[in-house]
């Protein structure tokens, strides 16, 4: 079946008791066992372990994926931390992307540093740089491609060999792109993780993170951690979160053709310093992005000439774009990373990777293309 069919059928069927044709919310704590020599007989016993409607969902993203299984966690953030709990331990190594997340940067430097964990930050838009980081207690590679907020993209295909080679975990965050325009464990990579809180919602009602697994063992690791940690996705939000990933593919069609509209009127723009969007013919991995994907995505930032000061009179006057944290939703937000998402890593860091104080991040919507250059445009009339 197409991917979809498949985002609307997988992991659901009609309510054996109703017929009922939407995944009841099992708003439950515990299940009634029919006797003890029945225990689990039914497959649940207490809602942190397992639950219905989160289920449901597991399924389905597992299926989009094409992994083996997949565990629902309360947030974005819990996911990435449920990987690195149940793939390190202290004084193991990891190699993460230089740019990711400001959230993954934090949980790595000012978290698990503290119990043992030793961390690398290379630029694994570069192989080479990622295979010479590799040391022999390396035991996890996290990849965020395209990255947030510079859009970099990494040869998921490559590191994948080089985590294989050294007998590591390659871990990559899917947020930005979902399973519907790149599949990561196809290319080799042994999980994909994503915040559900973005595209897989897509209506900015819930927040919540995946896991998926290549293999049986991944992910009764990552399961043991999720059920150990007591971090797990709510039924309610699970419930959203399978009505949201039914219009997948059509939500992340019209938000990336209203990028690539938007993102050549601003490379036309003689206010804007410059645009980065995978796209564009200029940006400089267009070929890899077309390779290991098949669409670009919503997301893309750009700098308006005159720099941090330019850029916040922008973002502090446009209309119609919310100034907000979250992305993937159906309203289009406007974001200033350095204020904003990637606050908690330090100022050298940020420009060290590219994170530049007049960087204005998109997250774009469903509205119409027009409405939102035209925002734009009226905006940057007043800088």
């Amino acid at each position: 079946m197409g991917f979809s069919t498949r985002q609307i059928h997988a992991g659901v069927t009609p309510d054996p008791m109703t017929g009922a044709i939407l995944t009841p919310i099992y708003q439950t704590t515990t299940y009634v066992q029919p006797s003890v020599d029945e225990y689990l007989s039914k497959g649940y016993s207490y809602s942190r372990s397992a639950n219905p409607t989160v289920r449901a969902l597991e399924l389905k993203l597992a299926d989009l994926e094409g992994g083996i299984d997949c565990s629902c966690f309360g947030t974005g953030m819990a996911a990435i931390q449920g990987v690195m709990l149940a793939f390190l331990s202290a004084g193991d190594h990891a190699v993460i992307s230089d740019v990711a997340y400001g959230g993954t940067y934090r949980l790595c430097t000012k978290v698990l540093s503290r119990f043992g964990v030793e961390f690398t930050f290379a630029d694994t838009s570069r192989p080479d740089e990622v295979a010479a980081a590799v040391r022999d207690n390396t035991r996890l590679i996290l990849t965020e491609t395209p990255a947030n907020p510079t859009m970099k993209s990494s040869d998921i295909a490559a590191i994948s060999e080089i985590a294989k080679s050294a007998g590591a975990v390659h871990a990559v965050d899917n947020t930005f792109l979902t399973p519907y325009y790149q599949r990561p464990l196809e290319l080799g990579a042994d999980v994909s993780i994503h915040s559900t809180t973005k595209y897989m919602d897509g209506h900015n009602a819930t927040v919540g993170g995946a896991v998926i697994c290549r293999t049986a063992d991944q992910d009764e690791a990552v399961r043991f951690i999720q059920n150990s940690t007591g971090s797990i996705m709510s039924p309610q939000v699970a419930w959203l979160t399978l009505q949201g990933c039914k219009t997948l593919s059509i939500r992340m069609d019209q938000q990336s053709a209203n990028a690539m509209a938007i993102a050549r009127y601003l490379e036309s723009h003689p206010k804007v310093e410059q645009v980065c969007y995978p796209g564009l013919e200029s940006f400089s991995q267009h070929a890899l992005a077309c390779g290991q994907a098949t669409g670009f995505g919503a997301m893309l930032w750009f700098e308006v000439k005159g720099g941090l000061a330019a850029g916040k009179t922008l973002m502090d006057n446009v209309e119609l774009w919310s100034l907000a944290e979250n992305l993937g939703s159906v309203e289009s937000l406007i974001t200033h990373p350095v204020t904003m998402t990637h606050a908690d890593v330090e100022e050298a860091e940020r420009q060290r990777v590219g994170i530049i104080d007049g960087l204005v991040r998109l997250s774009v919507g469903l509205e119409d293309a027009q409405d939102l250059i035209d925002a734009l445009e009226q905006a940057l009339d007043r800088v």
